[in-house]
């Protein structure tokens, strides 16, 4: 085998510059001027790489292949070249290299045996290149997804704080507004629009309290009581009563039975407030507006499905909805499902949605128990 190691040896130092002068003719790259500076440069420490593959023992021969691989690997990523154009000059290269040997010995019997080594030492330097320049581009993906993670999150938490300080300084005379309407309706109970009055001040209320969960503080500072749902949705639709005669829309009640949840029940009645409010705006513009409320009891869970018939939510938007500040509306804050979906898990639940051509259903699951 040493003579036909130093006949090979030999034929690749002589016909090297023929190889390249091929070789170049067939290299492309997304920045023409990285071949001179990068790619010949490389591959040519490469050649040599291929000459000890027939010499030197595998384990060996795959040190100085992970070693070169290492660094065009990091070049790569730091010169942002194309890793497709790589493996393409890689391959051009092997294919003129074994043209160039069946050329020149086209009938010699040792032939295949040095084709093996060489075909080993380019796949595994092809191999071992792509594996470090991916595994190192996810690492730099994952550290900017990181970095984009931590900087949302600072972000949420400045204007949580922002956000709560100016609410609670709000809500105060808001209560002292609702406190005198009460004193109004008790000495003049016919004045009239108090009850326009008081609905418009409960709903800036209700947007007061999403703002104050965006901010992580809890709505409500009592303990968890026991509710019946049935009773609640009643609640809901009667405070939202004056926004479904305005659109006209048909409510359909299918409960099953009541059910009695442990929770923070006003929480809870902000999420049905919220998915409920949500769906009549979205049935403005439809000709039979309907909203549908399934109640029933699913693998030892409360199940309330809320759907509607309006236009189906496209499904490249179903996967962000409950993204803080997404948002459809042109006056949408983007916070209310959010919000939502917040307050079921932390009642230890969960908040889906689907929808198709019939209808939009929003899901929410509370374990009984």
């Amino acid at each position: 085998m040493q003579s036909v190691s130093e006949s090979i040896l030999n034929h690749l130092a002589t016909t090297k510059e023929e190889f390249f002068s091929n070789w170049k003719k067939e290299i492309i790259e997304s920045d023409k001027g990285v071949s001179e500076s990068f790619v010949i440069p490389n591959m040519e420490m490469f050649y040599e790489v291929i000459q000890q593959s027939l010499m030197l023992p595998k384990k060996e021969l795959n040190y100085l292949i992970e070693d070169l691989a290492n660094k065009i690997a990091k070049t790569k990523l730091e010169g942002k070249t194309n890793i497709g154009d790589f493996v393409y000059n890689v391959e051009a290269a092997k294919t003129i290299l074994y043209k160039m040997l069946h050329s020149s010995y086209p009938n010699w019997p040792h032939l295949p045996e040095v084709i093996e080594s060489i075909s080993y030492a380019f796949s595994y330097f092809l191999y071992y290149t792509v594996t470090v320049y991916t595994d190192k581009k996810n690492q730099i993906i994952e550290e900017k997804n990181q970095y984009i993670t931590s900087t949302h999150q600072e972000r949420l938490t400045i204007l949580g704080q922002m956000t709560s300080s100016f609410v609670h300084e709000f809500r105060n005379p808001l209560t002292s507004i609702l406190g005198f309407i009460q004193l109004l309706r008790a000495e003049q109970p016919n004045l009239p629009y108090l009850d326009i009055i008081e609905n418009e001040l409960d709903q800036l209320k209700f947007s007061i309290s999403q703002f104050l969960l965006l901010s992580k503080r809890e709505i409500i500072e009592q303990e968890k009581i026991a509710f019946r749902f049935k009773e609640l949705l009643e609640e809901v639709l009667s405070f939202l009563y004056p926004r479904i005669l305005e659109v006209n829309v048909e409510i359909i009640k299918e409960i099953e039975m009541d059910y009695t949840f442990q929770g923070y029940k006003d929480e809870i009645r902000q999420v049905l407030v919220n998915i409920i409010f949500n769906a009549i705006d979205v049935l403005a513009e439809k000709a039979m507006p309907t909203i549908r409320i399934h109640l029933a009891e699913e693998n030892g869970f409360i199940q309330i499905q809320i759907s509607n018939n309006g236009p189906k939510i496209p499904e490249s938007l179903l996967d962000n909805i409950f993204e803080p500040f997404f948002t459809t509306k042109k006056s949408g804050t983007g916070i209310g499902l959010f919000v939502c979906k917040e307050i079921i898990e932390k009642h230890r639940g969960t908040l889906t949605c689907h929808s198709d051509d019939r209808w939009t259903n929003f899901t929410i699951l509370l374990p009984l128990n």
